[in-house]
């Protein structure tokens, strides 16, 4: 292809992917007091709001830099947030403070986060108060757990193969739009959660956490309003709550997301905010 074509394909593309800012590329993160993170701002006067997105366990921020989320946030005008989990004394380094019976963590990441999302806006200029807070696996627990203990954190939660840790709580501190995700086979978190150490640390069940968030969101009947099917996607919708909204989509796979995942949790977060 002609150098000439190439170069006006790069110009058509790199906008959406966002332009360079002071820090937040993969070779230098952002800093807080509390830690780092990494950030891609989009090509647009005004951005939307912020996306962050929580890697999982062992995981880094700088690899998500160039995650589909990421492609997705961009392009529809949003900065994109990727915090690094981050515990040197801990036995797992690269982990998120989610609460747990028997765990202990060198900082409290809700704490943070908040300092993130604080940061990420003075160095962007980001006004509105529109904030997508996603996360995988280990980051998936850790937002349902900002979702849970500190609601007004975020817009809308969207956790992927991730769920709250036991003991689990009675209720959570208010209502939230959450649509959580999970692979039917997944063995790395399963759906009914699982122990560690004789019992020592239990991943909590996802049904058990989905219920206590039917109860807070005020979810009277129980069960959904109604389900749906989109090829080998199930899903559960509980929008007639009192308060806030629960999707819930399971699909075959294990533990990751499936195929389409980014644009259709963008879809959902913008329909909300619309």
């Amino acid at each position: 292809m002609p150098r000439h074509i190439l170069a006006a394909l790069a110009c058509l593309i790199l906008p959406t992917l966002g332009h360079a800012a002071e820090c937040g590329s993969a070779e230098t993160p952002c800093t807080v007091e509390s830690g780092s993170y990494h950030m891609a701002t989009p090509d647009v006067a005004t951005p939307k709001g912020v996306v962050i997105h929580l890697h999982g366990g062992g995981g880094r921020g700088r690899g998500l830099l160039t995650s589909g989320l990421a492609k997705e946030a961009l392009a529809r005008g949003y900065v994109f947030v990727a915090p690094n989990g981050e515990h040197p004394e801990n036995r797992w380094t690269r982990d998120w403070s989610v609460k747990a019976k028997g765990t202990s963590h060198n900082r409290d990441d809700k704490l943070f986060l908040i300092d993130v999302l604080a940061d990420a806006r003075a160095r962007t200029g980001v006004e509105a108060d529109t904030v997508f807070l996603a996360g995988f696996s280990r980051g998936g627990s850790m937002v349902w757990d900002i979702a849970c203990y500190t609601p007004d954190f975020a817009t809308a939660y969207a956790p992927l193969a991730g769920a709250l840790w036991d003991d689990l709580p009675d209720s959570c501190a208010a209502p939230v739009r959450l649509f959580h995700t999970h692979g039917w086979n997944d063995r790395t978190v399963p759906l009914e959660g699982r122990s560690f150490g004789g019992g020592a640390v239990v991943q909590g069940d996802v049904w058990a956490a989905l219920k206590i968030l039917r109860e807070t969101n005020g979810c009277d009947a129980r069960q959904p309003e109604r389900n749906s099917y989109d090829g080998d996607l199930w899903f559960r919708h509980w929008t007639d709550c009192a308060a806030g909204e629960i999707q819930l989509m399971l699909h075959k796979g294990g533990h990751g997301a499936p195929q389409g995942w980014s644009a259709r949790m963008m879809d959902w977060f913008e329909a909300g905010t619309s």
